[in-house]
């Protein structure tokens, strides 16, 4: 990513972090303002990234060099601005900020902020403002652009990641989450207010579908080779399977109860779905359509698929901790403390 750092606030927000190989996992932690790193080799937490408000959305980088952090905080740019960082003057942060902040899309003035982050020594690099409070964010393959889905807007932010303008695009009714196909050309998000999946070509962004599928769709996987979009419905428990790029729901699975997290096993045969509601993690073969499932309690939560390790890592809505579970057997192989509810999960080899 390009970075004009004659623009950028820098300040290191982070304890120091040990060498360690294999892969990080970067997880915010909602009102405890903070970003932890977990070291999979270990399931270990091995640095926190401080003063990072109120983040629920966090991206990562295709490189792993930066992290896109949303906040769930709103402030009136006319009388606010972001979080200072501690090293820059605040004569310097208000007039960064002076003329940067949108215009909220629902009219309400409210806006929100990005912070990104650089992972190899836990900087802010700089803090853009955005419209509405962020839940889910997103980085494109080519590190050009950061998406932010703003629930009470209707809509998502795009970040120009290089001169930082922000554009704003409506795709319904409280937008939950965002993924990108693989070669970039196109970004889905669900919106759970009217139940549907927008799909925008990046290339004008511009709303070039909508199509129904469950109750209350939030959570989304793609397949690696972007043939497949996998919607988390949890209004009726239902996965829906979405064939791309033309957006036909060819499956329906009928996991039950509220749901939540969902991922993709490294071959992409099999789903993983957190089952908050009903407290289990289920798997489901997606050649075969057979469905298995384990008890898991309280209210599995976020969940990822920790690439090359045969590992889940699954947060609770409940607890403050995040399950390691065997993808094989859905056994508990660890348990991981952690310093709230922990989110939207960020991997990096």
């Amino acid at each position: 990513m390009k970075v004009a750092t004659a623009l950028l606030f820098t300040v290191s927000l982070s304890v120091g972090f040990p060498a360690f190989a294999g892969s990080k996992v970067y997880v915010p932690m909602g009102s405890a303002d903070e970003v932890i790193v977990i070291d999979t080799d270990q399931d270990k937490i091995v640095g926190s990234i401080k003063a990072v408000t109120e983040s629920h959305g966090l991206a990562g980088s295709s490189d792993g060099k930066f992290l896109i952090a949303g906040s769930l905080d709103e402030f009136d740019p006319d009388s606010q601005t972001p979080p200072k960082p501690t090293a820059v003057s605040q004569d310097d942060h208000d007039a960064h900020h002076a003329s940067d902040s949108p215009t909220a899309m629902n009219g309400n003035g409210a806006v929100s902020f990005l912070s990104i982050i650089r992972t190899e020594d836990s900087i802010v690099e700089r803090r853009v403002s955005v419209p509405g409070s962020v839940h889910h964010t997103l980085i494109t393959p080519d590190d050009k652009f950061a998406i932010a889905t703003h629930p009470g807007e209707e809509g998502i932010s795009i970040v120009d990641l290089n001169s930082y303008e922000v554009k704003s695009v409506k795709t319904g009714p409280i937008p939950n989450y965002a993924v990108t196909a693989p070669d970039g050309r196109a970004i889905y998000v669900s919106n759970a207010g009217n139940n549907t999946v927008s799909m925008l070509d990046t290339k004008r962004w511009i709303l070039r579908w909508n199509i129904e599928v469950g109750d209350g769709p939030e959570h989304m996987v793609i397949s690696d080779d972007g043939k497949f979009l996998f919607v988390n419905n949890t209004g009726d428990g239902t996965v829906s399977m979405i064939s791309l790029p033309k957006g036909t729901v060819t499956q329906t699975f009928k996991v039950g109860g509220d749901i939540h997290g969902i991922d993709l096993s490294d071959d992409g045969n099999t789903l993983f779905i957190a089952g908050r509601e009903e407290d289990k993690v289920v798997a489901i073969d997606v050649l075969h359509g057979q469905i298995t499932s384990k008890s898991l309690s309280p209210s599995p939560y976020h969940l990822s698929a920790i690439d090359g390790t045969e590992k889940l890592y699954i947060s609770s809505a409940e607890d403050d901790k995040i399950w390691v579970i065997d993808q094989e057997s859905l056994q508990t192989i660890n348990e991981i403390p952690v310093s709230d509810r922990a989110h939207q999960m960020v991997v990096v080899q």
